[in-house]
């Protein structure tokens, strides 16, 4: 998978992709991730990409010449599945969101800054815009290395065991079970002795009732769904 994000702060996102399972994700070579510094497509002025809106009112918009260029030149070379804004007034992001993107081939991420992009990006290019919550932050790079973290670790042979996935929480509109380990007594706080018996099918049973237990108490929205 092939992931381009067009940002005006790429130093933001150099962290969270060089370590860990993103890191082990593009040295397998399972995952691409491209930062693209907006203000190297600016015609403008000291690589201007932020101007006033028009009819007044406070905060910058992100200009749609810049915007444009960089879309149109990443085109030239990549054929995108999605091209994606990260806006608060997007569709929240869910697991079987996230589930889906990790399907696609290639994507575009664009993360907004100050008052937002142009509305013509998002008329004419956009193809998804997604929140990550009902808050605003100062830009859409976090989010962008949320998503990114969120789908690359689907990818087959990114993770070591490729079945710990399917049991993360809000798969089936579930969430996790409760887990364990060493030592299985400590002061006096036991492991659940089901998960010490080696019957597989009463750990499975177990693991579901609890996954049904926890949700219907901490998320009954989504326990209702199910």
């Amino acid at each position: 998978m092939r992931i381009d994000i067009i940002t005006v702060l790429p130093e933001l996102l150099e962290s969270p992709f060089a370590h860990s399972i993103m890191k082990r994700a593009k040295a397998r070579g399972l995952l691409e991730v491209n930062l693209h510094p907006l203000r190297q497509y600016s015609n403008f002025r000291q690589n201007q990409v932020d101007d006033y809106q028009f009819g007044g009112g406070a905060g910058m918009v992100m200009m749609i010449e810049p915007l444009v260029n960089a879309i149109e030149s990443l085109q030239k070379e990549v054929t995108y599945d999605e091209i994606i804004y990260l806006t608060p007034d997007g569709q929240t992001f869910n697991q079987k969101m996230a589930n889906s993107l990790s399907l696609k081939g290639n994507l575009l991420i664009i993360c907004g800054h100050y008052k937002g992009i142009d509305e013509r990006v998002r008329e004419h290019f956009v193809t998804m815009e997604i929140s990550i919550g009902d808050f605003v932050l100062s830009g859409g790079e976090l989010p962008a290395a949320i998503l990114v973290d969120a789908i690359g670790r689907l990818l087959p042979g990114v993770l070591n065991d490729e079945t710990s996935a399917l049991f993360d929480s809000f798969q089936d509109n579930l969430l996790a079970p409760p887990v364990y380990t060493r030592p299985e007594d400590f002061r006096g706080w036991k492991v659940p002795p089901v998960l010490l018996s080696g019957d597989h099918r009463k750990i499975a049973e177990w693991r579901h009732e609890e996954a049904l237990r926890r949700t219907k108490e901490r998320r009954p929205d989504i326990f209702r769904q199910d």
